[in-house]
């Protein structure tokens, strides 16, 4: 996990994204991206001359040009927000809440999915992997944490990984938790988002991980397929696989940043134990 301490060293640098002006953020995610200002120029369709400009400060560009470098930079669309803010343009997206009447269809589209796949755990989650919305048995498994960690927001990464979260119960943890920190890698390499970014600090402060994150042992995996998370819950041992989706096209930043995570079950003792809960529910 060399690459997650290492990404952290890089966070200060990403972290002026707040007061630097257009160009610095432009050069900043260009070398994110670890393309060549010719590159970037060719692709958003100017010349390098006016790019290498606009990045020392010497030329504004239009509207237009910013979300032409936005889209080639693949910035997420708070970040892009934030590219025309500091260039004294008006927000190209809105960003409502998941609550919000404008988003009415999608959330009742959501909890059709959550409720339609009970009862396998599923859940939605924000741009940080905070819990949004959940099913019945994700619910249920939750009910394995303490008090402390069921405080809102309940965020994903936090108390799969707490020592007395759902590490606790996790039998394959070592495996299951460096999936979690990949994927955590992944999240922020993405985004480049302050809020990941100070998530990633907090649980590098939690023993187990920071022993995964240091390991030079790298991941072992006991499936040649997928990594599964295998939890204890009572006397049952539970094997779940997940799948992570996002919503298509979106042009509104709660929706851009939004995940779906559903679990299945990875065996047939699993399969009947879910089933079996429905049943009792």
């Amino acid at each position: 996990m060399e690459k997650l301490l290492d990404l952290l060293a890089t966070a200060p640098l990403v972290d002026i994204k707040a007061s630097a002006g257009v160009g610095q953020l432009i050069r900043t995610w260009r070398g994110i991206r670890r393309l060549t200002q010719m590159e970037l120029a060719l692709d958003a369709g100017i010349s390098p001359r006016h790019l290498s400009f606009v990045e020392t400060g010497r030329s504004l560009p239009s509207r237009h040009v910013l979300l032409a470098l936005a889209e080639r930079l693949g910035m997420p669309l708070r970040m892009r927000n934030t590219l025309l803010l500091t260039a004294g343009y008006a927000p190209g997206f809105g960003e409502s809440g998941l609550g919000a009447d404008q988003l009415i269809p999608v959330r009742s589209a959501l909890r059709r999915l959550l409720d339609a796949h009970h009862p396998y755990p599923g859940l939605v989650l924000d741009r940080s992997w905070n819990v949004m919305m959940t099913n019945g048995m994700a619910d249920g498994l939750m009910t394995l944490l303490p008090l402390s960690l069921q405080t809102l927001p309940v965020n994903l990464f936090r108390i799969s990984l707490h020592p007395e979260g759902l590490a606790a119960h996790t039998e394959n943890f070592e495996a299951w938790g460096n999936y979690l920190l990949q994927e955590l890698y992944r999240l922020y390499s993405a985004c480049y988002d302050e809020a990941v970014g100070n998530l990633i600090q907090e649980l590098l402060t939690y023993p187990n991980v920071r022993s995964l994150a240091t390991a030079e042992s790298g991941m072992h995996f006991t499936s040649p397929l997928l990594v599964p998370f295998v939890l204890r819950h009572g006397a049952a041992t539970l094997s779940f696989f997940t799948t992570l989706a996002r919503i298509g096209s979106p042009h509104d930043v709660t929706l851009d940043e939004l995940w779906i995570e559903l679990f299945y079950p990875n065996n047939e003792a699993t399969r009947v134990w879910l089933e079996a809960s429905r049943a009792t529910a």
